[in-house]
């Protein structure tokens, strides 16, 4: 070694200069071109979001207020829209049909996918077949699963129908007849719509601690007892929000009515949405349609707004 060479102390380590950090003018910039950057890649969505979500609602809440007629100017009419149509026959059995078509679905749509999430749940072999089974219907586009419900109800040749004389039992009109058709819709509606209820609830089952359920059994407790006080209550949020989700489904019925039945007999399936669809594209009368849209629109913000509610406050605790 020459006498030149520097020689390190031993045991030290040598330190590098700490580096000062950037100005708060390049982090400021830096941050803002990120910020750019994510909303040049949302940009595509948001347009598509505004033109075919928020403008045509705005559009129709214009319309509401307005004698619209395609090709003509449109005249402002304030209210008169509402009040035509609140006066009109078809609204009060539009309502009342689709608040029976809520109600039947809630009793019959919401009871039946919780008891096939509990058997599947308790299934051992072939879980995963009988999954892809209930969901099956899900798969199946909802026009061709009503013209398939269509001609099963049909009163002639039907398949139901001949199920039952095979049986030996009477016939039914189901959706030909003004006291069997909405029921017979809510049938339709529940097979379809179910798949996913039931796997949500399948989830929500499996998520629950195995221990709950030994407790339960060496407390002495049976079957159903073992469902209302461990399953019903670790799976009462996940229940509460399918319904109110539910109610926000089922009062957009449409494909059922407009499908199978047409809105008859006697109007006896006409729902609110299927009377907008007549007064916007039968009637020719775009005002009286978006009033009722804004109508609806209120009602189903006001459900909108206690699902939010009530994820927001689970999601708090």
């Amino acid at each position: 070694m020459t006498k030149t060479a520097e020689r390190q102390p031993v045991g030290k380590v040598a330190v590098r200069p700490v580096q000062a950090p950037p100005p708060a003018g390049d982090r400021r910039r830096r941050r803002l071109a990120e910020q750019a950057r994510a909303y040049a890649f949302l940009l595509g969505g948001l347009i598509c979001f505004a033109l075919f979500s928020w403008y045509p609602a705005i559009r129709a809440v214009v319309i509401a207020f307005q004698k619209y007629t395609p090709g003509s100017p449109p005249e402002w009419v304030g209210t008169a829209n509402f009040t035509r149509v609140w006066h009109d026959p078809e609204f009060t059995a539009a309502w009342r049909n689709t608040l029976t078509f809520t109600l039947l679905a809630l009793l019959i749509g919401f009871a039946i996918p919780f008891v096939m999430a509990l058997v599947l749940n308790e299934l051992r072999h072939a879980q995963a077949f009988f999954r892809v089974v209930v969901y099956l219907p899900v798969m199946i586009p909802p026009v061709v699963s009503a013209l398939l419900w269509k001609w099963f109800y049909d009163p002639g040749a039907g398949l139901a129908n001949e199920a039952l004389r095979f049986l030996h039992l009477s016939t039914s009109n189901w959706s030909n007849g003004a006291d069997t058709a909405l029921i017979s819709l809510v049938i339709v509606a529940t097979w379809a719509n179910m798949g996913g209820t039931v796997l949500i609830y399948l989830a929500a089952l499996q998520s629950i601690p195995g221990e709950l359920y030994e407790a339960a059994e060496l407390d002495g407790a049976n079957l159903l007892q073992r469902i209302r006080h461990v399953t019903v209550p670790q799976t009462r949020f996940v229940i509460l929000m399918l319904m109110l989700l539910q109610i926000i489904a089922t009062m957009q019925v449409f494909t059922e009515p407009f499908v199978i039945t047409g809105g008859g007999p006697e109007n006896a399936t006409v729902t609110v949405l299927y009377l907008i669809y007549k007064y916007a594209f039968l009637y020719n009368d775009f005002g009286g349609a978006c009033a009722l849209s804004v109508m609806l629109l209120v009602l189903l913000g006001a459900f909108s707004a206690l699902y939010l509610r009530l994820t927001r406050t689970e999601g708090d605790t």
